[in-house]
């Protein structure tokens, strides 16, 4: 009988930032337990940062909020980091973004705070080994289910990584600028129709879709609270309960929006106005507290065709060079 590999120990964590968690592509199928589906909140980083590494696009990563996290090299391994630039530092010299690199045993790989941006990704080749939890390794904050022990890490944590052989090196791999241009547009997060549309006025529609609004402070992975004007509905109350979906945006009785997020709860009986296209959410994966957001309408064709665009660019192998030197 063939022996399985044992797993590496990669990383003992010095510190764990503000909230650094194990995070996939998502648990699925769980939400007739009212279990959302957790995951990546930037899927499009996580996805890339596996490719620049040579891991398949769901191996469980490291997802860092807004201050990053420290820690020692066991074994040397190679890693991308993507995202946010939390200005990285590998024994005190800045970390490249967006490309593979090589680390030693015994190196320290140091995040700092956020210089744009919400969520930065380790990802490593062969991938972070915890668990499974109804078939995912994401971590679901709020009910402390699934990733390392259901938590953000802590000093003193040991993460694992598999072994891995990948076919293609995957040192000195990089991203090209042009594509994280196409992918980070900046400029209004793109909506469909959400099912209630109509129980808002025409010009609560227009309101909702003309005007700014900010990321407030207590937003988190279960849902983004927006402020600006109130968005009344036009019967003023709320529906019976019913299935919510992640992208929705709901308006409660006090008109202020709520962008559900990859910890939504999976009922709710608040009207939905509208819904954020799957080509964008990654985008929302970024917004920090006081970030400005704008939306704009456009059709199920269109966000059907703009899902489409961003699939090509994701799985584009010619997204990913030859880098040209490594730290």
């Amino acid at each position: 009988m063939e022996s399985v590999p044992e797993n590496i120990a990669a990383f003992t964590v010095l510190s764990g930032g503000f909230l650094s968690v194990i995070q996939d592509s998502g648990r699925f199928g769980c939400a007739h337990l009212g279990i959302s589906s957790a995951g990546a909140a930037d899927s499009a980083s996580y996805r890339l940062g596996n490719l620049l590494v040579g891991n398949s696009s769901d191996a469980p990563a490291l997802e860092m909020t807004l201050v990053g996290g420290s820690f020692r090299v066991e074994s040397g391994c190679i890693v991308a980091l993507t995202g946010s630039n939390f200005a990285p530092t590998l024994d005190g010299r800045p970390a490249p973004l967006w490309q593979s690199f090589e680390l030693r045993p015994g190196q320290t790989l140091v995040f700092g705070a956020t210089r744009n941006g919400a969520r930065c990704y380790l990802c490593v080749e062969g991938g972070i080994v915890v668990p499974p939890v109804f078939g995912s390794a994401s971590t679901h904050v709020l009910t402390h289910l699934g990733g390392f022990c259901g938590r953000g890490l802590r000093p003193a944590d040991v993460l694992n990584i598999a072994p891995h052989h990948p076919s293609v090196p995957s040192v000195s791999r990089i991203v090209r600028t042009e594509i994280l241009e196409r992918l980070f547009l900046p400029g209004p997060l793109r909506v469909t129709d959400g099912p209630q549309i109509s129980n808002f006025s025409e010009d609560m529609r227009s309101t909702f879709f003309s005007s700014d609004f900010v990321v407030k402070e207590d937003s988190n992975r279960m849902g983004l609270r927006l402020d600006g004007p109130a968005i009344t509905h036009a019967d003023g109350g709320e529906l019976i309960t019913e299935g919510a979906s992640v992208g929705t945006i709901q308006i409660p009785p006090d008109g202020y929006p709520i962008l559900l997020f990859v910890e939504h709860p999976t009922t709710g009986g608040y009207a939905k106005i509208a819904s954020v296209v799957s080509a964008d959410f990654h985008r929302v994966g970024q917004l920090r507290p006081r970030d400005v957001v704008r939306f704009e309408h456009v059709t199920h064709e269109t966000a059907l065709a703009l899902l489409s665009e961003r699939e090509v660019l994701l799985q584009q192998q010619r997204c990913i060079q030859t880098a040209r030197g490594t730290p």
